[in-house]
């Protein structure tokens, strides 16, 4: 297994230690409902160095952005970032990512643990095809890279102790390169997964322990604890974020999922997929993506069947949860656009037994 720059420090802690992505991570502290109050109520910290970061560089940077992602990389100015997709060929989804904007012909990339080596291999072809330099034009600096993400409703106010830049008005999805607990060129992005505000922190990774120790000595008169991943998947299913291998795969597309508003027909935006993107918002999809509350006693889980009042399937749970913050049970899936509309019934199959459940909008309230 892989060790993140923390790992050291997670396990001097007492978390309770798990393979993620082929990395050696804390799945929880303290316990997964204290952790997740915890970011919803004041500050909570994430070893994210699992996630992969890539560069894109030079003249052909912007159209390769542009064909290889859903959403409109030109309209981001310097500093802003982007939530996006990376569409398969088939329809599908190979990721979903963050897309930062350095210059107009620099872009910073962010994809999933689990999928590094699979988006950098996919990018690479059609980047090849573009006539961009792998390793130069184009390349992976995961390995470069250490990454905390420190959220909570205090977060900001913790952190701005650590700098003379002004971070507590920064708005969302945007970020700076500053000094950062005496650390030179951190990227300080106000993103994140949880819905609880905040930032994430990217480092070299020679630099990490002295973010570390900086970070959590901020934030003791806040009430800053360590949260495992645990905690991350609940916090962002109360928000109803698409998580990939959950909500979102290779069979998946962006339309179906709710992502029709980073799926961008704009001029000068050829991305790959987009004709097939275009039909299926014209002819509309036959299946939606869901979230629902259960109304009867059980916790749904990934993979349980959705039922009709008949006991027919008419799909399956994605994630679910016992949400922390709102004390019920809750879960996402893909149905039938009859059954997708707020408010209507549908069954979740536990143990052979239907439990009554109904659609409602997310966020989760």
């Amino acid at each position: 297994m892989k060790q993140t720059p923390f790992t050291q420090n997670h396990i001097d802690l007492g978390a309770k230690m798990v393979e993620f992505s082929g990395y050696n991570m804390p799945v929880q502290y303290s316990g997964l409902v204290d952790e997740h109050l915890t970011v919803r109520n004041t500050i909570g910290v994430f070893d994210v160095s699992h996630m992969g970061e890539f560069w894109a560089k030079g003249p052909k940077a912007l159209e390769f952005m542009q064909r290889v992602t859903t959403n409109d990389v030109s309209a981001l100015t310097d500093g802003q970032v982007q939530y996006t997709c990376i569409p398969n060929g088939n329809g599908g989804i190979v990721d979903d990512m963050l897309v930062y904007r350095f210059k107009a012909d620099e872009y910073f990339m962010v994809p999933n643990a689990a999928n590094i080596e699979k988006d950098f291999a996919y990018m690479s072809a059609i980047a090849k095809e573009m006539d961009l330099e792998i390793g130069k034009d184009f390349y992976n600096a995961s390995d470069e890279y250490a990454q905390l993400a420190v959220q909570g409703p205090l977060a900001l106010q913790a952190m701005q102790k650590l700098t003379t830049e002004n971070v507590v008005d920064m708005k969302y999805y945007t970020f700076k390169v500053l000094e950062f607990a005496g650390v030179p060129n951190v990227i300080f992005s106000i993103t994140g997964y949880t819905g609880s505000g905040g930032c994430e922190i990217y480092c070299n990774k020679q630099d990490a322990q002295t973010i570390w120790k900086a970070v959590f000595e901020a934030g003791v008169e806040f009430g800053i604890k360590p949260a495992g991943l645990g905690a991350r998947d609940t916090l962002r299913l109360e928000m109803g974020f698409c998580l990939y291998g959950h909500e979102i795969d290779d069979t998946i597309s962006p339309i179906e999922a709710g992502l029709g508003w980073i799926t961008k027909f704009v001029d000068n935006k050829p991305f790959i997929d987009r004709e097939k993107m275009e039909q299926l918002k014209a002819e509309g999809v036959k299946r939606k993506l869901v979230g629902f509350e259960l109304l009867d006693k059980g916790i749904p889980r990934q993979g349980y069947e959705i039922c009709d009042a008949d006991g027919n399937v008419i799909g399956h749970v994605c994630s679910g949860t016992q949400a922390p913050s709102l004390n019920k049970a809750i879960g996402t899936g893909y149905v039938p656009p009859a059954f997708s509309k707020t408010d209507t019934e549908i069954f979740i199959k536990v143990r052979d037994k239907l439990l009554k459940a109904k659609v409602v909008k997310m966020p989760f309230k």
